[in-house]
Protein backbone atom coordinates (compact mmCIF):
# COMPACT_ATOMS: atom_id res chain seq x y z
CA UNK A 1 0.00 0.00 0.00
CA UNK A 2 1.39 3.53 -1.36
CA UNK A 3 2.54 5.63 2.43
CA UNK A 4 0.02 8.13 2.90
CA UNK A 5 1.74 12.26 2.85
CA UNK A 6 -0.03 15.24 3.69
CA UNK A 7 1.00 17.84 1.92
CA UNK A 8 1.18 21.71 3.59
CA UNK A 9 0.25 23.68 0.52
CA UNK A 10 0.42 27.27 0.87
CA UNK A 11 -0.90 28.84 -2.36
CA UNK A 12 2.50 29.11 -3.49
CA UNK A 13 4.75 27.80 -6.38
CA UNK A 14 7.30 25.54 -4.36
CA UNK A 15 4.69 23.97 -2.18
CA UNK A 16 3.08 23.28 -5.06
CA UNK A 17 5.91 21.39 -7.25
CA UNK A 18 6.24 19.42 -3.55
CA UNK A 19 3.13 17.70 -4.12
CA UNK A 20 3.69 16.82 -7.56
CA UNK A 21 6.66 15.35 -7.47
CA UNK A 22 5.49 13.30 -4.57
CA UNK A 23 2.92 11.90 -6.47
CA UNK A 24 5.15 11.21 -9.30
CA UNK A 25 7.12 9.10 -6.94
CA UNK A 26 3.91 7.28 -6.12
CA UNK A 27 2.76 8.58 -2.95
CA UNK A 28 -0.69 8.80 -1.32
CA UNK A 29 -0.69 12.67 -1.38
CA UNK A 30 -3.63 14.86 0.19
CA UNK A 31 -2.95 18.40 -0.06
CA UNK A 32 -4.20 20.53 3.18
CA UNK A 33 -4.26 24.34 3.33
CA UNK A 34 -3.45 25.86 6.67
CA UNK A 35 -5.09 29.05 7.91
CA UNK A 36 -3.05 30.56 10.59
CA UNK A 37 -4.32 33.83 10.45
CA UNK A 38 -7.98 35.97 9.78
CA UNK A 39 -7.89 39.06 8.82
CA UNK A 40 -9.52 41.38 6.30
CA UNK A 41 -6.92 42.99 4.34
CA UNK A 42 -7.38 46.88 4.05
CA UNK A 43 -8.71 46.78 0.43
CA UNK A 44 -11.38 44.45 2.07
CA UNK A 45 -9.99 41.59 0.86
CA UNK A 46 -8.74 38.41 2.49
CA UNK A 47 -6.04 36.87 1.11
CA UNK A 48 -6.17 33.80 2.57
CA UNK A 49 -9.32 32.92 0.80
CA UNK A 50 -7.35 33.80 -2.33
CA UNK A 51 -4.41 31.65 -1.16
CA UNK A 52 -6.61 28.82 -0.56
CA UNK A 53 -8.24 29.26 -4.42
CA UNK A 54 -4.84 28.63 -5.31
CA UNK A 55 -4.40 25.57 -2.95
CA UNK A 56 -7.78 23.93 -5.29
CA UNK A 57 -6.79 24.67 -8.61
CA UNK A 58 -2.64 23.17 -7.97
CA UNK A 59 -5.02 19.87 -6.24
CA UNK A 60 -6.86 19.90 -9.53
CA UNK A 61 -4.06 20.32 -11.70
CA UNK A 62 -2.01 17.29 -10.03
CA UNK A 63 -5.37 15.41 -9.38
CA UNK A 64 -5.08 15.41 -5.13
CA UNK A 65 -7.14 15.43 -2.71
CA UNK A 66 -7.01 18.66 -0.36
CA UNK A 67 -8.65 20.34 3.04
CA UNK A 68 -8.43 23.34 4.60
CA UNK A 69 -7.71 22.57 8.51
CA UNK A 70 -8.27 26.67 10.86
CA UNK A 71 -5.35 27.11 13.08
CA UNK A 72 -5.30 30.42 13.69
CA UNK A 73 -6.30 30.16 17.13
CA UNK A 74 -3.67 27.95 18.27
CA UNK A 75 -1.82 30.60 15.86
CA UNK A 76 -2.66 34.02 17.63
CA UNK A 77 -1.70 31.90 21.22
CA UNK A 78 1.39 30.10 20.81
CA UNK A 79 2.72 32.83 18.05
CA UNK A 80 1.15 36.18 18.09
CA UNK A 81 0.71 36.41 21.99
CA UNK A 82 4.49 35.65 22.19
CA UNK A 83 5.50 37.81 19.11
CA UNK A 84 3.63 41.05 21.28
CA UNK A 85 5.15 39.79 24.46
CA UNK A 86 8.77 39.72 22.74
CA UNK A 87 8.11 43.33 21.34
CA UNK A 88 7.16 44.97 24.48
CA UNK A 89 10.53 43.60 26.04
CA UNK A 90 12.30 45.59 23.54
CA UNK A 91 13.28 42.38 21.50
CA UNK A 92 12.71 41.73 17.50
CA UNK A 93 11.34 38.42 17.75
CA UNK A 94 11.01 35.88 14.66
CA UNK A 95 7.82 34.39 14.26
CA UNK A 96 8.74 32.09 11.25
CA UNK A 97 10.74 30.28 13.90
CA UNK A 98 8.11 29.83 16.41
CA UNK A 99 5.56 28.99 13.91
CA UNK A 100 7.38 25.99 12.42
CA UNK A 101 7.84 24.80 16.17
CA UNK A 102 4.90 25.68 17.34
CA UNK A 103 2.24 24.83 14.29
CA UNK A 104 3.18 23.48 11.15
CA UNK A 105 5.43 20.73 12.95
CA UNK A 106 3.32 20.45 16.32
CA UNK A 107 -0.08 21.14 15.41
CA UNK A 108 -0.38 20.46 11.94
CA UNK A 109 1.88 17.15 11.95
CA UNK A 110 -0.35 15.47 14.53
CA UNK A 111 -3.39 16.95 12.69
CA UNK A 112 -1.35 15.14 9.24
CA UNK A 113 -1.04 12.02 11.73
CA UNK A 114 -4.80 11.92 12.70
CA UNK A 115 -5.49 11.88 9.36
CA UNK A 116 -3.69 8.56 9.03
CA UNK A 117 -0.41 10.00 7.47
CA UNK A 118 3.04 8.51 7.96
CA UNK A 119 5.16 11.70 6.66
CA UNK A 120 4.34 15.69 6.55
CA UNK A 121 5.33 17.34 3.63
CA UNK A 122 6.70 21.07 3.42
CA UNK A 123 7.73 23.50 0.59
CA UNK A 124 10.48 24.60 2.27
CA UNK A 125 14.31 24.80 0.72
CA UNK A 126 16.01 22.26 3.14
CA UNK A 127 17.29 18.33 2.98
CA UNK A 128 17.35 15.67 5.38
CA UNK A 129 19.42 12.89 5.85
CA UNK A 130 19.72 9.75 8.08
CA UNK A 131 23.01 8.91 9.49
CA UNK A 132 23.93 5.54 10.58
CA UNK A 133 22.72 5.46 13.99
CA UNK A 134 19.12 6.32 12.89
CA UNK A 135 19.50 9.83 13.17
CA UNK A 136 18.42 12.87 11.05
CA UNK A 137 20.20 15.66 10.34
CA UNK A 138 18.57 18.74 9.05
CA UNK A 139 20.81 19.79 5.62
CA UNK A 140 20.67 23.36 3.80
CA UNK A 141 18.99 23.37 0.74
CA UNK A 142 20.99 23.54 -2.81
CA UNK A 143 20.07 26.74 -3.87
CA UNK A 144 22.31 29.06 -1.03
CA UNK A 145 20.22 31.99 -1.61
CA UNK A 146 16.35 30.41 -0.43
CA UNK A 147 17.93 28.02 2.14
CA UNK A 148 15.47 27.86 4.95
CA UNK A 149 17.29 25.90 7.54
CA UNK A 150 17.29 29.24 9.51
CA UNK A 151 13.65 28.63 10.20
CA UNK A 152 13.60 25.29 11.12
CA UNK A 153 15.92 25.19 13.46
CA UNK A 154 14.44 24.77 16.40
CA UNK A 155 13.11 21.18 15.05
CA UNK A 156 14.13 17.94 17.13
CA UNK A 157 14.36 14.03 15.94
CA UNK A 158 10.58 13.51 16.63
CA UNK A 159 9.69 15.91 14.01
CA UNK A 160 12.20 15.64 11.35
CA UNK A 161 11.79 11.56 11.13
CA UNK A 162 8.17 12.62 9.75
CA UNK A 163 8.98 15.40 8.05
CA UNK A 164 9.91 15.68 3.98
CA UNK A 165 11.24 18.73 1.62
CA UNK A 166 11.22 17.46 -1.61
CA UNK A 167 12.17 20.79 -3.36
CA UNK A 168 15.40 20.71 -0.96
CA UNK A 169 17.73 19.14 -3.51
CA UNK A 170 16.15 22.40 -6.20
CA UNK A 171 16.77 25.87 -6.82
CA UNK A 172 14.33 28.33 -7.13
CA UNK A 173 14.59 28.51 -10.73
CA UNK A 174 14.22 24.79 -11.17
CA UNK A 175 10.96 24.68 -9.18
CA UNK A 176 9.88 27.10 -11.22
CA UNK A 177 11.21 25.72 -14.18
CA UNK A 178 9.41 22.23 -13.46
CA UNK A 179 5.86 24.52 -12.20
CA UNK A 180 5.71 25.99 -15.81
CA UNK A 181 6.39 22.17 -17.37
CA UNK A 182 3.66 20.69 -15.09
CA UNK A 183 0.98 23.15 -16.22
CA UNK A 184 0.80 24.53 -12.34
CA UNK A 185 -1.65 27.42 -12.17
CA UNK A 186 0.48 29.23 -9.73
CA UNK A 187 3.68 28.82 -11.55
CA UNK A 188 4.57 32.32 -11.96
CA UNK A 189 3.13 33.93 -9.14
CA UNK A 190 5.28 35.84 -7.20
CA UNK A 191 6.72 34.73 -3.72
CA UNK A 192 5.07 35.86 -0.34
CA UNK A 193 7.67 38.03 1.26
CA UNK A 194 7.26 39.38 5.31
CA UNK A 195 5.51 38.54 8.30
CA UNK A 196 2.74 36.46 6.98
CA UNK A 197 0.12 38.53 10.04
CA UNK A 198 1.36 41.65 8.13
CA UNK A 199 1.78 40.95 4.71
CA UNK A 200 2.04 43.94 2.38
CA UNK A 201 0.79 46.28 5.28
CA UNK A 202 3.02 49.04 7.32
CA UNK A 203 4.55 47.23 10.18
CA UNK A 204 3.99 49.75 12.45
CA UNK A 205 0.67 50.67 11.51
CA UNK A 206 -0.19 47.58 11.80
CA UNK A 207 1.24 46.71 15.34
CA UNK A 208 -0.30 49.88 16.58
CA UNK A 209 -3.68 48.29 16.74
CA UNK A 210 -2.16 45.88 19.44
CA UNK A 211 0.57 47.40 21.75
CA UNK A 212 -0.05 50.43 23.36
CA UNK A 213 1.74 54.17 21.76
CA UNK A 214 4.52 54.57 24.35
CA UNK A 215 6.48 57.99 22.37
CA UNK A 216 9.24 59.00 24.12
CA UNK A 217 12.79 61.36 23.13
CA UNK A 218 15.27 60.10 20.40
CA UNK A 219 18.77 60.78 21.73
CA UNK A 220 21.64 60.36 19.97
CA UNK A 221 24.99 59.04 21.14
CA UNK A 222 26.08 62.58 22.05
CA UNK A 223 23.57 62.85 24.17
CA UNK A 224 21.39 65.62 22.25
CA UNK A 225 17.71 65.21 21.54
CA UNK A 226 16.77 64.82 18.09
CA UNK A 227 13.42 63.56 17.84
CA UNK A 228 10.58 61.62 19.14
CA UNK A 229 9.76 57.89 18.81
CA UNK A 230 5.91 56.13 18.81
CA UNK A 231 7.09 53.44 21.06
CA UNK A 232 10.65 51.12 21.50
CA UNK A 233 8.39 48.59 20.17
CA UNK A 234 8.41 49.34 16.70
CA UNK A 235 11.82 49.63 16.03
CA UNK A 236 14.75 47.52 15.57
CA UNK A 237 18.68 47.43 16.00
CA UNK A 238 19.99 48.81 12.98
CA UNK A 239 17.35 50.85 11.78
CA UNK A 240 17.73 53.71 9.45
CA UNK A 241 14.09 53.97 7.72
CA UNK A 242 11.28 55.90 9.43
CA UNK A 243 12.63 57.75 11.95
CA UNK A 244 11.77 61.16 10.82
CA UNK A 245 15.07 62.97 11.89
CA UNK A 246 16.57 63.07 8.74
CA UNK A 247 18.37 66.65 7.89
CA UNK A 248 19.78 67.30 11.37
CA UNK A 249 23.47 66.77 11.60
CA UNK A 250 26.32 66.68 8.94
CA UNK A 251 23.68 64.90 6.54
CA UNK A 252 24.34 61.22 6.99
CA UNK A 253 21.98 58.44 7.86
CA UNK A 254 20.77 57.69 11.77
CA UNK A 255 20.54 54.50 12.86
CA UNK A 256 18.64 52.75 15.76
CA UNK A 257 21.95 51.70 17.93
CA UNK A 258 20.05 51.16 21.54
CA UNK A 259 17.27 50.58 23.20
CA UNK A 260 16.75 52.60 26.73
CA UNK A 261 13.69 50.71 28.10
CA UNK A 262 13.86 52.11 31.55
CA UNK A 263 13.80 56.05 30.45
CA UNK A 264 12.26 54.98 27.39
CA UNK A 265 14.24 56.75 25.05
CA UNK A 266 15.63 55.62 21.44
CA UNK A 267 19.26 55.86 21.08
CA UNK A 268 20.63 56.75 17.57
CA UNK A 269 23.79 57.73 16.09
CA UNK A 270 24.76 59.50 12.64
CA UNK A 271 26.60 57.15 10.30
CA UNK A 272 27.43 53.44 9.30
CA UNK A 273 30.16 53.03 11.20
CA UNK A 274 28.48 53.55 14.93
CA UNK A 275 30.56 51.80 16.99
CA UNK A 276 27.52 50.46 19.12
CA UNK A 277 26.42 48.78 16.57
CA UNK A 278 29.13 46.29 15.96
CA UNK A 279 29.87 43.09 18.95
CA UNK A 280 32.29 40.71 18.54
CA UNK A 281 30.23 37.98 20.21
CA UNK A 282 26.66 37.44 21.80
CA UNK A 283 25.22 35.76 24.82
CA UNK A 284 22.45 33.09 23.60
CA UNK A 285 19.74 31.92 25.61
CA UNK A 286 19.04 28.11 25.94
CA UNK A 287 20.23 26.30 22.81
CA UNK A 288 18.26 23.70 21.36
CA UNK A 289 20.41 20.74 19.07
CA UNK A 290 18.59 18.82 16.27
CA UNK A 291 20.86 15.54 17.11
CA UNK A 292 19.78 16.11 21.54
CA UNK A 293 23.23 17.73 22.40
CA UNK A 294 25.75 19.70 21.90
CA UNK A 295 28.56 18.52 19.99
CA UNK A 296 31.24 19.27 22.71
CA UNK A 297 31.36 22.06 25.78
CA UNK A 298 33.19 24.31 23.14
CA UNK A 299 33.34 23.40 19.27
CA UNK A 300 33.99 25.88 16.35
CA UNK A 301 31.68 26.25 13.52
CA UNK A 302 29.69 28.72 11.60
CA UNK A 303 26.67 30.66 12.48
CA UNK A 304 23.87 33.08 10.82
CA UNK A 305 22.60 35.71 13.73
CA UNK A 306 20.07 36.59 10.34
CA UNK A 307 18.49 34.85 7.38
CA UNK A 308 20.27 34.99 4.46
CA UNK A 309 23.38 36.10 6.07
CA UNK A 310 26.59 34.77 4.67
CA UNK A 311 28.12 32.15 7.37
CA UNK A 312 30.24 33.58 9.99
CA UNK A 313 32.85 31.13 11.64
CA UNK A 314 32.76 31.30 15.25
CA UNK A 315 33.12 29.75 18.68
CA UNK A 316 30.41 27.98 21.04
CA UNK A 317 31.11 28.03 24.39
CA UNK A 318 28.04 25.94 26.23
CA UNK A 319 27.23 27.77 29.52
CA UNK A 320 26.01 25.23 32.66
CA UNK A 321 22.64 26.36 32.39
CA UNK A 322 22.37 25.19 28.53
CA UNK A 323 22.78 29.02 27.74
CA UNK A 324 25.83 29.66 25.33
CA UNK A 325 28.52 32.44 24.60
CA UNK A 326 28.79 33.20 20.81
CA UNK A 327 32.71 34.55 19.65
CA UNK A 328 32.95 35.30 16.68
CA UNK A 329 36.02 35.93 14.42
CA UNK A 330 35.00 38.54 13.03
CA UNK A 331 32.71 41.63 14.23
CA UNK A 332 28.97 41.41 13.71
CA UNK A 333 26.28 44.44 12.74
CA UNK A 334 23.37 44.40 14.60
CA UNK A 335 23.55 41.35 17.18
CA UNK A 336 19.63 41.91 17.23
CA UNK A 337 18.07 40.29 21.06
CA UNK A 338 14.94 38.32 20.04
CA UNK A 339 16.05 37.29 16.83
CA UNK A 340 18.18 33.65 16.34
CA UNK A 341 21.79 32.59 15.97
CA UNK A 342 21.54 29.23 13.97
CA UNK A 343 24.81 27.17 14.01
CA UNK A 344 26.26 24.87 11.14
CA UNK A 345 28.66 22.71 10.16
CA UNK A 346 29.05 22.10 6.85
CA UNK A 347 26.07 21.70 5.21
CA UNK A 348 24.70 20.34 8.49
CA UNK A 349 22.28 22.52 10.92
CA UNK A 350 23.45 21.89 14.11
CA UNK A 351 20.81 24.01 15.43
CA UNK A 352 20.56 27.22 17.46
CA UNK A 353 18.71 29.73 20.10
CA UNK A 354 17.43 32.95 20.79
CA UNK A 355 20.36 36.30 21.33
CA UNK A 356 20.20 37.56 24.46
CA UNK A 357 22.14 40.36 24.22
CA UNK A 358 25.72 41.45 21.85
CA UNK A 359 28.89 41.58 23.62
CA UNK A 360 30.89 44.21 22.75
CA UNK A 361 34.36 43.27 24.02
CA UNK A 362 36.77 42.68 21.87
CA UNK A 363 39.08 40.71 23.96
CA UNK A 364 37.74 37.49 23.27
CA UNK A 365 38.10 37.21 19.74
CA UNK A 366 39.18 34.18 18.03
Amino acid sequence: MQARVVVGLSGGVDSAVAAWLLKEQGYDVIGVFMRNWEETAPDGRCTADQDFADVRAVCECIGIPYYGVNFSKQYKERVFASFLEELQKGRTPNPDVLCNTQIKFAAFLDFAMQAGAEKLATGHFARLRQGADGGYQLLCGVDPGKDQTYFLHGLGQKELSRAMFPVGGMTKAQVRQKAREIGLPVAEKKDSTGICFIGERHFKQFLQQYLPTQPGDIISTTGEVVGRHDGLAFYTLGQRRGLGIGGRGDGRRWFVVQKDLAGNRLIVHQGEDAPQLYATALASEKLHFIAGQAPAEQFDCRARIRHRQAFQDCRVTMLPDGSARVDFAQRQRAITPGQSVVLYQGDVCLGGGIIASPIQSEGDML
